[in-house]
């Protein structure tokens, strides 16, 4: 990829549907047990949420949740107590009724079928799973969904399916430098086959308390920006995005605002980060729940410090837009309204 000036983020809402999920990472602070602060929310909480993302002038509806809840018996009756079958079956209809109210859903429900991610297709405008490694790690020990090749086979699905696909990697939660390569590499190769990965997240794993990996450190910044910068040499053509919130400092996370922010908003880019993925104006991050986003205005002044133009994207990046194959007729429609010339947020305020 060529030297840009504009560099990206989107405005979204985060409705995470549920955080029963049949895995348990030793570093998740997101997945609950039932009896023990999980939930499953309702289509009126989601829509109610979505439609507070539509007024804050949002654009992306994140929708977010643990993988196979239906494992619990909560998760059934929620689900038959609703009038759905599985739960994809509700994600569906819930993406169809966000589409309709003017946002451009992007699910993220782990490793799914063919015929799952099909369906789901019609009504998102993106969709994605983190690879996180194709390392094997304790960490992933009692989590049957991170088999690296289930979640690499979900990625080429997508791909099969002519979906703009997000993934990426968790780094620091065991694996080492070649295993990053490696991960980056298997990625890599899905790419070249189908031209849908959209963007590379580079994700520095944070301790959450009360997880079995509380006590563990976060990556230093060296080793962040040193796996931002290979993703960025080996996926040339596919966006680099930071979680903005979970930039380091010194071995801890800058906060947003301020002269240190900006210097880590810098640094990043100068790494070769290019994107700073959604953050909202109306919800928390529910999966780093302590570390707030940074406001609108914050984010963009500290890419234009950094010599860069703030770009507001869609869930869809640009160069997605101009070939038929990755949209539906549903969501090239609403795209079609929100974007400008260029592929970016149209009016963006």
């Amino acid at each position: 990829m060529s030297f840009k000036r504009e560099i990206s983020y989107s405005r979204n809402v985060f409705l995470p549907v549920t955080n029963l999920c049949r895995n348990r990472c030793f570093y998740c602070g997101f997945r609950k047990d039932p009896g023990d602060g999980a939930w499953f929310m309702s289509p009126e909480e989601v829509l109610q949420l979505a439609r507070l993302g539509k007024r804050a002038g949002c654009t992306e509806a994140l929708i977010t949740l643990g993988e196979h809840p239906e494992v619990y018996p909560l998760a059934r009756e929620k689900l038959d107590e609703l009038g759905y079958r599985t739960t994809v079956d509700y994600l569906v209809d819930l993406c169809k009724q966000i589409l309709e109210i003017g946002l451009l859903p992007h699910t993220n429900a782990g490793v799914l079928k063919p015929s799952e991610l099909q369906r789901l297709r019609r009504y998102n405008a993106s969709m994605g799973l983190m690879l996180e490694t194709t390392a094997h790690l304790p960490a992933h020990s009692m989590s049957p969904g991170k088999e690296p090749k289930l979640r690499l086979a979900t990625i080429e699905a997508a791909g099969k399916l002519n979906i703009p696909f997000t993934t990426g990697l968790l780094v620091g939660i065991g694996e080492g430098p070649d295993d990053r390569l490696q991960s980056l590499l298997e990625i890599k190769k899905l790419h070249e086959r189908y031209r849908h990965i959209q963007e590379i997240i580079i994700q520095p794993f944070d301790p959450k308390p009360g997880t079995l990996m509380q006590s563990w450190q976060s990556p230093d910044e060296k080793t962040l920006l040193t796996t931002v910068a290979l993703a960025r040499a080996t996926l040339t053509d596919v966006s680099v995005q930071v979680p903005p919130n979970l930039l380091s400092l010194n071995g801890s996370v800058a906060q947003p605002g301020g002269p240190e922010f900006n210097a880590a908003v810098s640094r990043a880019i100068s790494a070769g980060a290019s994107d700073f993925g959604g953050i909202s104006p109306v919800t928390p991050d529910f999966i780093n729940f302590d570390h707030p986003w940074p406001s609108l205005a914050q984010l963009r002044a500290a890419i234009a410090s950094a010599g860069r133009i703030p770009r507001e994207r869609l869930p869809i990046y640009p160069r997605f837009i101009n070939e038929e194959r990755f949209m539906s007729s549903e969501v090239k429609k609403l795209v079609l309204e929100l974007a400008d010339e260029e592929g970016y947020r149209a009016e963006a305020v």
